[in-house]
């Protein structure tokens, strides 16, 4: 036993004694710089695991460097000066990095307090370090492996091909062999085990949720849409929301059950057969009698958020349908990676009939069409309309929340914004198109007048899944051009490379935020949002004070599962 444990300790100083000195200097900045606030309050793991990423992109670039002036055989400085650098620079990197654990908490509380959530006493530094290191070990592991692989291939076609070449033919067989192992087996595997249990958790049918008898809901038994077709998100939008008699009760004026229709993935085998079973169901309860219709685009898993289409139907007392096509059992982020396109796709197929259907009918008898959509379902529900087609008889608006950082209309209004303006809540021209609203609303005085179409994007300056962008690798993004959003850390930086990671790891955590901050969309912020989309102008504005008073208190009570706050609408982003 003590001659394993022996060897084992020869073999992890080996290791270590072979580590890269400007490898480790970069990477030590690299650690540090990680432990600065982004958008999104971290755990000590996920900082570690972060900081541990981001040690090894800094070693990775580090050996680049090594290399590239190895390769291009430039003068080596004399040993004694050498030594004596890298012991400054080390001396340096490590003082660095001890005081930003040491701020770390500080820097994590500042988001934290402006989220109003309670602060953290410690950032657990050890933890923290232990967790960043064994993520380091892990991928320094695998390049070490892919260095392996590439000399291997490179030295045996060194035997029939010029040095030179045989190197390239070892980094192209190498990348080809990772690529295809993380992508075509590993990747692939957990996909479809996770499709495969989400098919299965999405088909479980919930004794709280018993199937309407209503014949007025979609899945009762006068229905076109099965309640066993519908899917587990179906199913709860269409029990859920306000019912005409709380309506009533909270406006104190005569209200109509808001109609919903849902048609899930097992409804049919298309998105174009599905969206035609959508439209006979609408024809069925009336929809087209009522005088909003709204055509919701969900998240990847199917879901639509309450927050959203509750605010809505209480506005208009309601007097409003809406409809939804399911296209994927995966949350948005995973969607994303493997069905890009389909999403669109069923958006598209859904707009397609019901705006066909709807142009042929009188003008001034028809309900006022609009899109919604929140997070993946946003961007999708932006490339189901093509504004060709709606020129001579346009829809009446749309809004989309927490758009991703991919949504191309979202991108090109933002990117075009007034120059007075910031990129987090901009302003586009005279405001009669688009306006962008936060929690403070926007910027665009509410009596300014509208164009024909109202559209209107609902973003938080603390969403990483709008604000996120590959170029962040390389530059600042202009978001973080002050003055900062009202919940973002005033001691945010951009770092090269850092930055870029911290905000795809803040991505994957953005709906653990409390309501109203990061992807967690809150009612009464949808409330405003919705007034300026549909002209809502008869409520007072005390009962207007009354609604998002119900509607924040009803969100909260339903995201709530330990009576915390800060743990309410986890994970809610789809």
């Amino acid at each position: 036993m003590t001659g394993a444990l022996r060897d084992l300790a020869d073999l992890l100083r080996r290791q270590a004694l072979s580590l890269s000195g400007i490898g480790l200097a970069l990477g030590t900045l690299f650690f540090a710089a990680a432990l600065t606030p982004t958008l999104v309050p971290r755990t000590y793991l996920t900082q570690g695991i972060l900081a541990g990423a981001c040690f090894a992109a800094g070693y990775g670039l580090g050996l680049f460097w090594r290399w590239l002036w190895a390769y291009m055989e430039l003068p080596e400085p004399p040993e004694r000066m050498r030594r004596a650098t890298n012991a400054l620079v080390a001396l340096i990197c490590l003082s660095v990095a001890l005081i930003c654990l040491w701020h770390a908490a500080q820097w994590q509380n500042s988001i934290r307090l402006s989220m109003e959530m309670a602060p953290v006493e410690s950032a657990h530094p050890f933890k923290l370090s232990a967790t960043a290191l064994a993520a380091f070990a892990v991928l320094l592991a695998l390049g070490r492996l892919f260095g392996l692989v590439v000399r291997v291939v490179a030295r045996r076609s060194s035997r029939l091909l010029p040095r030179k070449v045989a190197n390239v033919v070892g980094a192209s067989v190498g990348v080809l062999l990772f690529w295809s192992l993380a992508n075509d087996v590993f990747f692939r595997a957990v996909i479809d085990l996770l499709d495969s249990s989400y098919r299965e958790y999405d088909a479980l049918l919930e004794p709280e949720r018993p199937q309407p008898l209503d014949p007025i809901k979609t899945g009762s038994a006068a229905s076109l849409i099965a309640w066993n077709e519908l899917g587990r998100a179906g199913r709860e939008f269409v029990a859920s929301g306000p019912s005409a008699l709380q309506i009533e009760t909270l406006t104190g004026r005569p209200a109509l059950e808001p109609i919903r229709v849902y048609a899930g993935l097992r409804g049919a085998d298309t998105p174009a057969d599905r969206a035609r079973l959508a439209l006979e169901e609408l024809k069925r309860v009336g929809a087209f009698d009522r005088s909003v219709l709204v055509i919701v685009t969900p998240t990847g898993t199917g879901w639509i958020d309450p927050a959203a289409m509750d605010s809505v139907e209480y506005l208009q007392r309601g007097d409003i349908a809406s409809v939804a096509l399911q296209y994927s059992y995966l949350s948005s982020p995973l969607s994303l990676l493997v069905q890009p396109e389909y999403g669109a796709e069923a958006a598209r197929a859904l707009f397609s009939a019901v705006y066909a259907y709807w142009t042929t009918l009188p003008r001034e008898r028809r309900p006022r069409l609009y899109l919604h959509g929140l997070s993946l379902g946003a961007m999708n529900s932006e490339r189901s309309a093509e504004l060709f087609e709606m020129i001579h008889d346009p829809i009446q608006g749309a809004l989309w929340s927490g758009p991703p950082f991919t949504s191309r209309i979202w991108r090109s209004l933002t990117d075009g914004r007034n120059g007075d303006s910031p990129a987090w809540l901009p302003r586009f021209r005279d405001g009669s198109f688009v306006r962008f609203f936060n929690q403070d609303g926007s910027t665009v005085p509410a009596d300014a007048p509208w164009g024909a179409m109202r559209i209107v994007y609902l973003q938080y300056a603390s969403d990483p899944v709008t604000f996120f962008d590959y170029r962040d690798f390389y530059r600042r993004p202009a978001w973080m051009e002050p003055p900062l959003g009202s919940e973002v850390s005033a001691a945010l930086r951009w770092y090269p490379v850092v930055s870029m990671l911290q905000l795809a790891l803040d991505m994957a955590v953005a709906s653990s935020t409390p309501m109203g901050y990061g992807h967690v969309y809150a009612p009464q912020h949808h409330v405003d949002a919705w007034m300026a989309v549909t002209g809502v102008d008869d409520w007072a504005p005390e009962a207007i004070a009354e609604l998002k008073r119900h509607l924040e208190e009803a969100m909260m009570q339903a995201g709530v599962d330990d009576g915390s706050r800060e743990e309410a609408f986890d994970n809610r982003g789809g």
